[in-house]
């Protein structure tokens, strides 16, 4: 039971009379002014009401004289004659603008109901649908109260003698509608209320003594006795959601809420209670403290008492009494248009209309009860921005109150909505650290914490050295469950040297960089840190490899080299114990973890070996740096066996032919170090025939220049040459050797005598006997040479001659054509027939079949074409003056180069038989002669 007594008033609405309209400008209800030219007078309801209701946007008033008034909001009243004598009961739908009304048509007890349709009309009036007699017996008894369901359904009628019927059906028509009595009892009925609980419909019936509930919506009606207490007339209403649709039953000593099975919560406010009302969440309750029989109250409205009564409203969620007046003699109360209206007996209206929410609170904090305000905005439904506004104020008040604990509790409140750094400001003295920590706790728990949050909170940790906290702080089971941005956390706790902390978070979080760099920053942990990047995958092992790879090998060489072994060949991460494995495949590029060896040549020379012999299409890198570093130890070695060795081991790198396309780098590491085998066979590979020669010559090797020579003289022919230049500059005795080259040169014909002659003069030591033998067999071969092109002039020249007096002959004499015999079928000849000049005869069909011109023999015109093709070749080359100049220059023999020029006829105008005859008048000699060569294959005209 909550006492009343300790609940808080307050003026949350404000109180005013209700005057008449200016105009018909459908104004809502105001109040009157007391003087002035504005005045008007007040509203003043018709006299001798008996009954009042509101929905519909309309105050609906029954009178003694059977009328029916509506007061809408223009406060233009409007009626009709509803019944012959008296208006008791009237119940206005709010979904529905159907009214259902009892009255009187006659003297006696016979009430009749009238159902009314608003929206029709009947001569003016609204229409009715429905009349029935509202006894359901022939025992008169008098209607006391009055419910329709909004569904149109259901209407209950109570009575004074304790029964209560039920009409079943549609309340507006007669033929679908079944009335039976429902409740019988021995006391008057005072209140009936429908309530809908999905589709179950109670009803609950309360008297002066009892209070029960029905269930309707079935066929038996169970009935539930819910209460032995019960109240007067208009002293039940039924709650609005924000109480659960509660029944409610105002008694003199409390009010009762009700369920429909069992009893609710009940609330002592004292005096007798005259009217009970529900109101937007709000309980309004009417009384006076003279205390008055339950019994006596159908009485009691006769009386013309002239008590003072008591309104309250109550808000009974919050525990506050919303308002509270006193009026004179209340008729009803009334709600309408968002206001309440309350009729007194004089016929005036009061309006109470609510204040705004804002209004409200800021009365509430004038008062510092900023607990009832946040309750308060809560039931009002205030959204999120003005609750935390209270919320704020709430925490500014009690922070300044010293009351911190209470203030960050309000401010923690405030989270999403506020500024945090508003709320850090104020606690961020040491004393109040605590509260601080709370807040900043609550922040990252709603995940709306930023970096410098992370780092104010831990902070806050470190400094009260609460390691519970801060472990229970970070170790979270879950990614998703982690409110803090990890990276800043990791950084706050490496500074303050919770490394334990740090690692933690960086291996749970894959934070490999942090974790690496605490491990060998920090705690110098090298082997820890070598596992961890083992247990990567692998590319996180490759980078982080890169990074941190010259510090490990500077501490743990033999190691690292391992890891990177496999981190180049066939990588899998050591997963302790686990069954699963990455596919194999994943390899890093050996050639890029070079520099980490930069100190360390024995394992750098252990690695490349490795790769080398693991993985022959290793970068190239791998070799030549291989390469490399073989040389450096075999040019720095002082024992002559393990020399020897290293020898063997750079000559086989080079032979394993991993240096054909890095040819250059690999001759300039082998000359850096002085490695001079190495060099004569990258020369030889490289076919540098000219660098093998001079490397001989200048350690003045005579046989190895020779080898040189016979090796390779074939591909480079001008290294005999150089041989021959070379021995000839020589001031010892090198006959031997000269001999040996002039043999070879005389062989191969590479030098002219005379340049052979030349060359040797410069040698004090040559005598003529070391040519000699070379200029007899050269003359010799020259006199044979000239005896051959002598006989060879002679048998051109009379072939000439030959073929000139041929051309004479077919000039001057007859040509006899003797053959029997066609030349393509060699049949007999007949007439007609094609004869040649050159003695080809055909006969004629055989000649239109097989020829591809009138003008040409078809046996000699393929020879005949290869000559026109040579004439035509050589007059285009014979303007090829550049290649003629290079070629003079170049060649060693320049007379050969200009006689086979004059061979190809390069230096003669020629004039083809196609020329015009112009050209073939202003024709020299020598191009005649061609073209009487030619004249014979022609066919005679």
């Amino acid at each position: 039971m909550a006492a009343y007594l300790q609940w808080r008033r307050f003026v949350f609405f404000d109180k005013e009379l209700v005057k008449e309209p200016l105009g018909n400008d459908g104004a809502a209800p105001a109040a009157a002014p007391a003087s002035g030219p504005a005045a008007s007078k007040f509203l003043c309801l018709p006299p001798g009401i008996t009954v009042c209701d509101s929905g519909r946007g309309s105050l609906v008033f029954g009178d003694m004289e059977g009328q029916i008034w509506f007061l809408p909001r223009s406060l233009q009243p409007t009626g009709f004659q509803a019944y012959k004598l008296r208006v008791t009961h009237l119940y206005q739908l709010k979904q529905h603008n159907i009214l259902a009304s009892v009255g009187e048509d006659e003297e006696g007890i016979n009430p009749l109901v009238k159902i009314w349709n608003l929206e029709k009309r009947d001569g003016g009036n609204p229409l009715c649908t429905r009349i029935f007699p509202a006894i359901p017996g022939t025992e008169p008894t008098v209607v006391s109260c009055l419910t329709v369901h909004e569904n149109l359904n259901f209407m209950a009628i109570g009575f004074t003698d304790g029964s209560v019927t039920l009409n079943k059906g549609d309340i507006t028509r007669d033929r679908h509608s079944k009335t039976q009595i429902l409740h019988k009892g021995n006391y008057p009925v005072t209140g009936l209320a429908f309530r809908q609980a999905g589709k179950i419909t109670h009803l609950f019936v309360v008297t002066t003594e009892n209070v029960q509930s029905y269930i309707v919506s079935g066929k038996d009606y169970p009935r539930v006795e819910l209460d032995t207490h019960g109240c007067g007339l208009r002293c039940s209403a039924l709650s609005d959601p924000s109480q659960d649709l509660q029944f409610i039953v105002a008694g003199d000593e409390c009010v009762y809420l009700y369920q429909p099975d069992e009893r609710g919560p009940c609330f002592a406010f004292e005096g007798h209670k005259l009217i009970a009302h529900w109101f937007r969440g709000y309980l309004v309750i009417v009384s006076r403290d003279r205390k008055v029989s339950p019994k006596s109250e159908f009485t009691s409205r006769d009386s013309q008492s002239s008590d003072k009564q008591i309104l309250n409203i109550y808000d009974l969620c919050n525990k506050f009494i919303a308002y509270s007046a006193v009026f004179e003699d209340v008729v009803d109360v009334l709600a309408e248009w968002g206001s309440l209206y309350v009729l007194t007996r004089d016929g005036r209206v009061h309006a109470l209309q609510e204040k705004d929410t804002q209004t409200k609170l800021e009365m509430l904090f004038k008062k510092n009860l900023f607990e009832m305000a946040i309750n308060l905005a809560k039931s009002q439904h205030l959204d999120s921005d003005g609750l935390a506004q209270i919320f704020m104020q709430y925490g500014d008040h009690l922070y300044s109150k010293g009351n911190h604990d209470g203030a960050v509790q309000q401010y923690i409140r405030t989270i999403g909505k506020l500024e945090p750094s508003y709320v850090i400001r104020k606690f961020l003295d040491a004393q109040r650290i605590h509260n601080l920590t709370a807040y900043l706790q609550t922040l990252h728990r709603q995940s709306l914490a930023n970096a410098d949050h992370t780092t104010l909170l831990l902070n806050c940790y470190t400094k009260l050295k609460d390691s519970s906290k801060l472990e229970e702080f970070i170790k979270t089971k879950s990614e998703s469950e982690v409110h803090f941005d990890v990276e800043t956390a990791i950084k706050v706790l490496r500074q303050a040297g919770y490394y334990s902390h740090a690692l933690y978070l960086a291996e749970n979080h894959a934070h490999h960089e942090w974790y690496l760099k605490i491990q060998l920053e920090d705690i110098k942990n090298y082997q820890e840190a070598l596992r961890y990047i083992g247990k990567l995958p692998f590319e996180q092992a490759e980078s982080n490899m890169k990074r941190y790879g010259k510090i490990l090998m500077h501490h743990i060489p033999e190691q690292t080299t391992q890891l990177l072994k496999g981190l180049c060949t066939d990588y899998q991460p050591s997963l302790e114990g686990r069954g699963d494995r990455e596919a194999p495949g994943c390899r890093a590029n050996s050639e890029e973890f070079i520099p980490i060896f930069a100190n360390n040549p024995r394992e750098l020379k252990a690695f490349l070996e490795h790769m080398s012999e693991v993985q022959p299409d290793s970068p190239q890198g791998i070799y030549d740096t291989l390469l490399e570093l073989r040389l450096q130890n075999w040019a720095h070695e002082k024992d002559p066996q393990v020399k020897e060795k290293l020898h063997a081991e750079a000559i086989s790198l080079l032979k394993s032919g991993r240096f054909c396309d890095v040819f250059d780098k690999a001759l300039v590491l082998c000359q850096m170090h002085d490695f001079q085998d190495g060099v004569l066979y990258l020369y030889e590979q490289g076919k540098l025939f000219q660098q093998i020669m001079h490397y001989h010559m200048q350690h003045e090797q005579y046989r190895q220049v020779i080898a040189v020579c016979e090796r390779h003289g074939e591909q480079e022919p001008s290294l005999w040459e150089q041989a021959l230049s070379y021995f000839a500059r020589k001031e010892e005795d090198c006959k031997e050797y000269v001999a040996a080259v002039l043999k070879h040169i005389e062989s191969k014909n590479l030098m002219p005598p005379l340049l052979v002659v030349q060359t040797l003069a410069h040698n004090s030591t040559a005598t003529l006997s070391v040519i000699r033998d070379y200029l007899v067999q050269k003359l010799q071969k020259q006199s044979q040479q000239i005896s051959q092109d002598e006989l060879r002039v002679r048998r051109y020249r009379e072939e000439t001659t030959r073929i000139r007096q041929e051309i004479q002959e077919l000039k001057a004499s007859p040509k006899i054509f003797q053959k029997t015999k066609c030349s393509i079928c060699n049949s007999a000849l007949e007439l007609p027939s094609v004869h040649f000049l050159c003695g080809h005869s055909f006969h004629q069909h055989c000649f239109e079949s097989y020829s591809e011109s009138d003008a040409d023999c078809p046996t000699c015109l393929p020879e005949n074409r290869k000559v026109m093709d040579m004439i035509r070749a050589q007059e285009q080359k014979r303007d090829l003056h550049d290649q003629f100049q290079h070629q003079l220059k170049c060649s060693n023999d320049s007379f050969s180069v200009i006689a086979d020029y004059f061979g190809r006829g390069v230096f003669n105008k020629l004039t083809l038989l196609t020329d015009p005859p112009t050209a073939r008048l202003n024709a020299s000699l020598e191009a005649g002669l061609q073209r009487d060569l030619l004249m014979h294959s022609r066919r005679g005209t």
